[in-house]
């Protein structure tokens, strides 16, 4: 479990005076502004959980991710895992846990992949069986058995960040740390890390905190979204309950087997409009889908139609630009 309280973290900026002058007088003073990069932030993970860890660049995720992983000492607040002080207790930590960060690596970079994984399983003392068990299981989820003797220099990325997911769990650990694990990757790559991933935590339990700002991966996997923003939580909770909370507009899109109706209920929008089609907007507390379907049908046939709900993406954009709205 992940124990999270009142975290806080700050760096000393160095202050560099410009200029001839400016230059000797940074050898004799120096001054600091501090930025604040992660403020007093709170969240439990349950063991088994899947959750998205949302922000924007610069929000403090990696900052977060860092501190959990005990890579960083926090300023303030207090961060368990698994009952474990992950800077305190680093060495026995990192046993149990599993990290990828998207735009640095863990394996050799000059050397096959298969070298950097026995150098890993040496690393983490794991015994003979049960790495050529869990590597043999790995490369075959991953499809990764093709590449064990590529150097990782010549790997493409979407190569390079499975075989990055195999390396993380060869010591088969109980917690994943992702932060950006998709990052520049192309939509194949993208799905095939998904999809091992989705298993990986369904199958096996393993808990994993993602933290991401492509949406598209915690619609995909994450029931729960933790969202912060310039340090601060926003939001902690399930995905489906922002969605309603936010998300309330609908998109339905009709194609009419004749001219589309003239007129349209004073509480729908109109989007877009064809000889033949209508694309409409309109929040189902105003006027339900079933209400709104059965409206359009009785004036004209209805061929074919389609329901969207907002992204996640426009979601948290606004919450961003407005602040998360109060429960209803």
């Amino acid at each position: 479990m992940i124990e999270v309280v009142a975290l806080r973290k700050d760096y000393r900026i160095a202050v560099h005076h410009r200029g001839f002058w400016g230059a000797l007088r940074n050898l004799v003073e120096t001054r600091y502004n501090v930025v604040r990069a992660v403020d007093g932030i709170s969240f439990t993970i349950e063991p088994g959980e899947f959750v998205g860890f949302v922000g924007p660049n610069g929000a403090g995720k990696s900052t977060t991710i860092k501190i959990l992983t005990g890579v960083l000492e926090p300023t303030d607040g207090s961060v368990t895992v698994n009952g474990l002080v992950p800077r305190r207790d680093r060495i026995e930590h990192t046993r149990d846990i599993g990290v990828v960060f998207g735009q640095r690596t863990q394996l050799w970079w000059d050397l096959p992949v298969t070298e950097s994984y026995d150098l890993l399983r040496h690393i983490y003392s794991v015994p003979e069986a049960e790495y050529r068990a869990q590597r043999e299981r790995l490369c075959e989820l991953l499809e990764v058995g093709p590449l064990l003797d590529t150097p990782v220099r010549k790997l493409s990325l979407g190569q390079r960040m499975r075989c990055e997911l195999a390396a993380a769990l060869l010591h088969a650990p109980t917690m994943l740390f992702l932060d950006e694990p998709t990052i520049g990757l192309d939509v194949v790559a993208k799905e095939t890390v998904r999809t091992f991933l989705a298993a990986e935590n369904r199958e096996r339990g393993t808990t994993v905190l993602l933290a991401t700002h492509d949406l598209s991966d915690v619609e995909r996997l994450c029931p729960r979204m933790i969202l912060i923003d310039r340090g601060a939580l926003v939001y902690d909770g399930p995905l489906e309950a922002i969605r309603r909370r936010f998300g309330a507009e609908r998109e339905l899109r009709v194609d009419f087997e004749g001219a589309a109706p003239a007129e349209l209920p004073d509480s729908v929008e109109e989007q877009e409009r064809g000889p033949e089609r209508l694309v409409l907007r309109f929040r189902p507390g105003e006027i339900s889908s079933a209400k709104l379907i059965a409206w359009l049908s009785d004036r004209q046939t209805i061929a074919d139609l389609e329901i969207h709900e907002p992204p996640i993406e426009r979601i948290v954009a606004e919450i961003y630009r407005r602040g998360l709205p109060p429960p209803e």
